[in-house]
């Protein structure tokens, strides 16, 4: 109704499966629907008549990169940039407080971390206590 009432006709639709084929339901369910508005006394058979054709484009929208025949689908690219920005934002973090905290938790017996470079010959003194 609300698509009938401001006049739109013409949908682009940018989405996977899921979105495509309810994009093409709904298509083929148009006639049907508008019908179900007469006779609900929604709309009038004049405006039926004005709306009785539904127009859809389909994109292929999908942050798999899954359809064949194009480098890049929408949404691969936002979806990677978003990635890498979690990932710049928890290296740090990473890098300065959880490593060094998971290995104290753990009570592990080497932990290398950029802030404390280990030592010369650490090598040595790891496989002596690894034979140990």
């Amino acid at each position: 109704r609300n698509l009938v009432e401001h006049g739109i006709t013409n949908l682009c639709v940018i989405g996977g499966d899921g979105s495509l084929t309810g994009a093409d339901i709904f298509r083929s369910e148009w006639g049907e629907l508008l019908e179900e508005l007469v006779q609900d006394g929604q709309i009038s058979e004049e405006v039926a008549q004005e709306n009785c054709r539904l127009n859809i484009v389909g994109l292929v929208g999908s942050i798999d990169n899954d359809f064949c025949g194009t480098d890049m689908t929408i949404g691969t690219d936002s979806a990677l940039h978003r990635i890498m920005e979690v990932i710049d934002a928890i290296t740090t973090t990473a890098q300065r407080y959880l490593a060094l905290v998971s290995g104290l938790a753990s009570g592990a017996d080497w932990l290398f971390i950029p802030e404390s470079p280990p030592e010369e010959g650490w090598e040595d003194l790891m496989c002596e206590r690894l034979g140990e």
